[in-house]
């Protein structure tokens, strides 16, 4: 496939079928995908969890999730910035997230007890990162591995020349669930037909070793009809939780998907449930591509919805290789 940039971005496609496409099943090979999530899980986070978007927290109200278990509540002081702790207020227990931010101090609805970056006794505040996209939360106690002073981040192109969008949903599986999903590029055009066209994968990690642990395909995505826009991506785990989509070569190239997976706790029957956490960082030096960023916040939307459209599929993946693996039947 030709990914080399164009005046004109779009190329028409070979016609064909859904189901004249050539299978992947034999690519797909389940012990390669096994041992590439082994290999990524293995690598270290530094108990870092992605918590939201950055835009997500404000300063003038506090943001709450649970991550992993754990009440977590975020907010902002006038500098703008990011803090978190515990969610639930230490004097009785109340919800914090239901509170309210003065000054750059969490209120408490119950009493009116005022909390700050400084803590309070019984209530310690949690180490943070804002790298401008996503807001991280480091829980120690809840990772348990040796701490790290920041997150593990993907190379990311300028922030002045990007438009960045994250779009968040939830399912019932573990993080390990939704990275093998995204470790078995082979199932793109045949799951997704409206959005891939013509995926191959044309570099997978060899074993024991590999070098660059990482898988690489070229891939139309698809705009209308046969029309779509061809690129070489490559796919890498730079910790546990997360997978990053690298456009390499054609159209774009530069850009960035992470997809973070951030375990939040068990629901009533006690199956596992996971934040899918993506951020789309577009990048591109066409002229049009400036136009854009001049109405990045009419263009966002469509980025997220773009990305939940794909997630509506691949959680169910998700969801049923968790109850399979789970129940002694998944096959890798």
């Amino acid at each position: 496939m030709d990914t080399t940039p164009r005046r004109i971005p779009l190329r028409r496609m070979p016609a064909t079928t859904w189901g004249d496409q050539a299978p992947t099943w034999r690519g797909a090979s389940p012990g390669l995908i096994s041992a590439a999530l082994k290999r990524a899980q293995a690598r270290p986070s530094g108990n870092w969890y992605v918590l939201a978007a950055s835009h997500e927290v404000r300063a003038d109200r506090p943001f709450g999730r649970v991550v992993a278990g754990t009440e977590v509540v975020a907010w902002r002081t006038p500098d703008g910035a990011l803090h978190a702790a515990p969610g639930a207020c230490p004097h009785l227990g109340a919800p914090l997230c239901r509170g309210a931010v003065g000054e750059g101090r969490l209120v408490c609805r119950w009493h009116g007890l005022s909390l700050g970056p400084e803590g309070f006794p019984g209530w310690e505040p949690y180490p943070v990162h804002d790298d401008g996209v996503l807001a991280w939360v480091r829980l120690d106690e809840v990772g348990g591995e040796e701490p790290l002073s920041e997150p593990v981040l993907a190379t990311r192109p300028d922030p002045a020349t990007t438009i960045a969008a994250v779009a968040t949903m939830a399912g019932r599986c573990e993080p390990e669930d939704v990275v093998a999903n995204r470790l078995d590029p082979w199932h793109g055009s045949w799951f997704h037909p409206y959005s891939f066209v013509g995926l191959r994968v044309i570099e997978a990690p060899s074993e024991p070793d590999p070098v660059e642990d990482r898988f690489v395909v070229e891939v139309a995505f698809k705009v209308a009809g046969r029309w779509g826009v061809p690129v070489r991506a490559a796919f890498t785990c730079p910790e546990p939780r997360t997978v990053v989509m690298h456009i390499v070569e054609g159209e774009g190239k530069g850009s960035v998907v992470e997809t973070h997976a951030t375990p939040l706790g068990t629901d009533g029957n006690g199956v596992p449930r996971t934040a899918v956490i993506e951020a789309t960082i577009a990048s591109s030096g066409r002229p049009g591509f400036r136009a854009a960023r001049r109405v990045a916040p009419a263009v966002r939307p469509f980025m997220r919805l773009a990305a939940r459209r794909l997630w509506r599929d691949d959680l169910d993946y998700a969801e049923r290789r968790y109850t399979l693996r789970t129940s002694g039947r998944w096959p890798g």
